[in-house]
This record gives C-alpha cells, structure tokens and sequence, in this order.
C-alpha cells in the first residue's frame, strides 16, 4: 500500500461532522475504528501497517487525541482514530465528552464495519476497556482485538499473560492477533485480517 493511496480526510466530534467517503462506484466505503486507551499506540500502529510514517500523529502525551480523525485508505476502507480514554491529565471536561462522543459515532455511523480494539499485553482490562466492549457489544459491532507491544514481554510470558486478559473479558470469541510497531510484528497479518473480516461483514 503506497503513501498516495492513503489520505487523511477531516477530524470531526458530532455525527453532522462525519465525512462521507465512496468508491468509484458511489458505494460508501466500509469504516474500521481504531480504539483503545491512552497511550495505547494507536496512532503508531496505524502509521505502522499502513507503512507510512506521519499518516496519524503519535504522541508522547497520553490523551492528546481529542477528535475523531478519518482517514481513507485507497478505494477500499476508511479508517475513524477515536480518541483514547482512562489518562487523568485529560481535563474533566474533555474526558467527560469522550463518552457522548464515542456513543453516538458507535450507535449512528452506519459505515462503521470493525472495530480494532487495542489493548498494552502487559495491561489487564481495565473499567473504561471494559465499558467500550460492552458498548461494542450493545451496538453489535464486529471487533479485533489487537494487543499491542507484544515486544515487551518474554515468549514464555504471552500465553499466561494473555490467559489473564480473557479471564476479565469473559466468555468473548473475538479474532486476536499480537502486535509489535517495534519489531514489525503483524503487519501483514493485520492487514490480512481487515480485509478478510471487512468482506465477511458485506
């Protein structure tokens, strides 16, 4: 996938701010949304398997993501970077819109396809993942889990680790793939896996 294919479209908050992106036929394309808590990497993963450097701007400041940043990716998907959540510097205002924001774009983008949800391997579930799976659920959104920084830990550490991250999720059968920006983990699997789930969903 080259840099010219791939195109950032507008930052929006409100439903009436969404964009619209079609193919070439007039078919609107599919969404797939990129969340996960602050500080999660999603902004470097997105720039990872698209394989370009400053597509979404990754930050050393957890919670610097406000909006909701699409994104179209060639003729074939678009991409939504919903903001992160659970970082106490974000001002109470700002975190108290994240839940109005993130419902309404769950409950009324009827684009919205997939939802990569990212969790930090090292991390276990915690209230706010929680509360957007059951969102997630509710709104009967198709969901990938990727656990991100999936470099930090020893190959003898994943298994037990990710033991422990389904036993807070529950009884949940959701597709999961291992994910390293680092080390170059998954791209392709990931890439794979979009447009597998993407034409399942059509």
């Amino acid at each position: 996938m080259t840099q010219k294919l791939v195109q950032f479209v507008k930052s929006a908050v409100k439903p009436e701010q969404y964009p619209i992106m079609k193919d070439p036929r007039g078919i609107e394309l599919p969404e797939v949304a990129v969340a996960g808590r602050s500080n999660v990497g999603k902004s470097s993963l997105i720039n990872h398997f698209l394989n370009l450097k400053h597509l979404a701007k990754a930050s050393s400041v957890p919670g610097k993501t406000q909006l909701i940043n699409f994104f179209k990716i060639g003729e074939e998907y678009a991409i939504a970077d919903l903001p992160g959540y659970g970082f106490a510097k974000v001002p109470s205002g700002i975190r108290k819109e994240w839940g109005p924001m993130i419902g309404n774009y769950l409950e009324k983008r009827s684009s919205l396809k997939l939802m990569l949800f990212l969790l930090d391997i090292r991390r276990i579930p915690s209230k706010e993942d929680l509360t957007l799976i059951e969102w997630a659920l509710f709104h009967k959104r198709s969901v990938l889990l990727v656990l991100t920084k999936s470099d930090k830990l020893k190959k003898s550490e994943i298994k037990p680790q990710c033991e422990k991250i389904f036993n807070v999720l529950g009884e949940l059968d959701w597709p999961y793939i291992l994910y390293s920006v680092k080390s170059g983990m998954a791209r392709k699997e990931l890439q794979h896996a979009i447009s597998q789930l993407l034409k399942g969903d059509s």
